[in-house]
């Protein structure tokens, strides 16, 4: 498996997907609890995503995260973490809370829960889940759930400081339109070219395994 070495900003953008952004009425509580309720026929997306069975060596390593939407009364948002440059994997990269799965969790869920408040402070009991997206497989080797959950402001949230340098919000409404996603495209070493998603909010820079998930969010809640 060869390591992105290169700097992701530096990649000059190839596309923007520009699909038209998810309705305005589709991001209140009841819609989204209903759509993960009921979902629809849809299909998710594959760019970035590693095929199944040629991650690496053996089985992928199952992990979890929480795609946790903050339902702040006027603009929901999504909240993310920016991991602290020291980490094996992903190190400084923003990513949702989440990690690999444990022995002693139960589901994906219990995951996904787990290391939110392990990562964020985030309680448990704070989290409304409505339900899980499909499984992502990563190029580090990781089989990962998505866990949507809904949270009610204020968040009690405390950062991690081995795992976690800084938290931050961003708008639902701006992730959800795909003139906000663009395309990149680097080369690697052994010659094969990957593209991945990126999404730039502010000084943030929301690119790869996260970009890709948030890509199967907007396709499901827009299906």
């Amino acid at each position: 498996m060869v390591k992105l070495t290169l700097d992701p900003l530096m990649m000059p953008i190839d596309a923007v997907a520009g699909e038209m952004a998810l309705a305005p009425d589709r991001m209140n509580a009841d819609w989204l609890r209903q759509r993960f309720a009921r979902p629809p026929l849809w299909f998710p997306e594959s760019v970035g995503q590693q095929l199944r069975g040629s991650v690496g060596e053996g089985t992928p390593t199952a992990a979890a995260v929480l795609i946790p939407i903050i339902m702040h009364p006027d603009v929901p948002t999504l909240l993310f973490t920016q991991r602290t440059a020291h980490l094996t994997d992903h190190a400084g990269q923003v990513s949702f809370p989440g990690g690999r799965s444990e022995p002693s969790d139960s589901s994906p869920t219990e995951t996904a829960l787990r290391e939110a408040e392990e990562e964020i402070g985030l309680p448990r009991g704070e989290v409304e889940v409505i339900g899980t997206l499909p499984e992502y497989f990563t190029g580090t080797g990781y089989r990962v759930t998505p866990v949507a959950g809904l949270i009610r402001p204020p968040a009690s949230l405390r950062a991690n400081p081995d795992e976690v340098a800084e938290i931050f919000e961003v708008p639902l409404a701006f992730l959800m339109d795909g003139l906000n996603h663009q395309l990149r495209t680097f080369d690697l070493p052994d010659g094969y070219r990957r593209t991945f998603y990126a999404m730039p909010y502010e000084r943030f820079f929301i690119w790869g395994a996260t970009a890709a998930m948030l890509r199967n969010l907007f396709h499901f809640l827009r299906a």
